[in-house]
């Protein structure tokens, strides 16, 4: 790109510089897709391994893909929401948490071990939560850039893939929120437990949400706007992190309902801004199959996870190694010298 995407005077600014977002390399995933014809297989045998090889070889721009430094980033921030009642547990469990992830108890932490990912967490003004939308703005032009911008900063442009994970007490009622002013539906099309929440819990969800929809009803067309009027910090950061690795073609696994939202407002903008992603899980969370649906895009995983911090992108590496392991390590039909099919 001419220029970064971050850091942006406003939002006019960093509409200007996506103009620019480059998109896959198709002579790359070209030359992946007649390898894969040539391996000592049937052709499609494996399936979406084979798809997800090609997916890597075209934003990678390599024949042959590798994954030697995989980032994972779980972003943490408070909603002023929770003052409505839509969460059981108090937002000090935030705080709380990301202690556990630096101290690395938490099940991200297992699974980035186990699937080869270096994991670090993003901490968003935890004691400053972001305005309750049912009263007002979640959050100014200047907090949606800053939270944007710290999203960006987190990528390290040296990795080969990216892996975005979230955490904070409230933020389903804003994925939900989210969702629905991008993709439309009633409110309850879109909630979910959460992290428990019983039926009263979920009714209180959904009339935050309805009643944030009345309030922002002019702000919906955008998703800039839209972020402005609903998003959490940390669904903000996400949105600039995938921004950011889309200017350096560095693909992204998305976790589950919470962060497919959050990237999912993105849909809007022109040049499929979402091309480069991938969402890892389809979660037991009742709105995040709606927005697969919404997106085209089939998760890579379902296994009935709703846990959130990023543990299904985690899980979902192990099979995209895999992906990268058969691509590139299997044999050609005439490097084996058996006969084609």
């Amino acid at each position: 790109m001419a220029e970064p995407l971050f850091p942006a005077a406003s939002l006019v600014t960093l509409r200007a510089r996506l103009n620019a977002l480059p998109g896959p390399d198709e002579a790359a995933a070209g030359a992946a897709r007649t390898r894969q014809g040539n391996l000592t297989k049937p052709p499609g045998s494996l399936g979406r391994l084979e798809d997800l090889a090609i997916f890597m070889a075209g934003w990678q721009g390599k024949e042959r893909p590798r994954i030697d430094k995989a980032q994972a980033v779980v972003f943490a921030g408070n909603h002023g929401v929770c003052a409505q009642g839509v969460n059981p547990y108090p937002q000090e469990v935030t705080v709380q948490m990301v202690a556990n992830f630096r101290a690395g108890g938490a099940a991200v932490n297992q699974l980035c071990r186990a699937s080869g990912a270096e994991l670090s967490v993003v901490e968003l003004e935890l004691d400053r939560p972001t305005g309750d939308f049912t009263q007002g703005l979640a959050m100014s032009e200047a907090e949606l850039l800053e939270a944007m911008m710290r999203g960006a900063e987190a990528l390290d442009p040296a990795a080969d893939v990216l892996l975005l994970g979230e955490m904070g007490i409230g933020n389903s009622t804003v994925a939900a929120a989210l969702a629905h002013a991008t993709f439309g539906g009633s409110a309850a099309d879109w909630v979910g437990p959460g992290t428990g929440s019983d039926d009263a819990g979920i009714r209180r969800k959904i009339s935050a949400i309805e009643a944030g929809a009345q309030r922002h009803a002019g702000l919906l067309d955008d998703p800039f706007t839209t972020l402005m009027a609903f998003g959490g910090r940390e669904q903000a950061a996400i949105c600039g992190a995938v921004l950011a690795a889309r200017a350096l073609r560095i693909p992204v696994l998305l976790d589950g309902y919470i962060c497919t939202a959050a990237a999912a407002v993105l849909a809007r903008l022109e040049g499929d801004a979402l091309a480069h992603c991938i969402v890892s899980h389809a979660s037991a969370e009742p709105g995040q199959r709606r927005l697969l649906v919404h997106l085209g895009k089939q998760a890579v995983l379902d296994m009935g996870m709703r846990l959130g911090e990023g543990s299904g992108a985690a899980v979902a590496l192990g099979v995209l190694r895999a992906a990268l392991e058969a691509h590139n390590g299997m044999a050609t039909f005439a490097e084996a010298g058996v006969s084609g099919v």
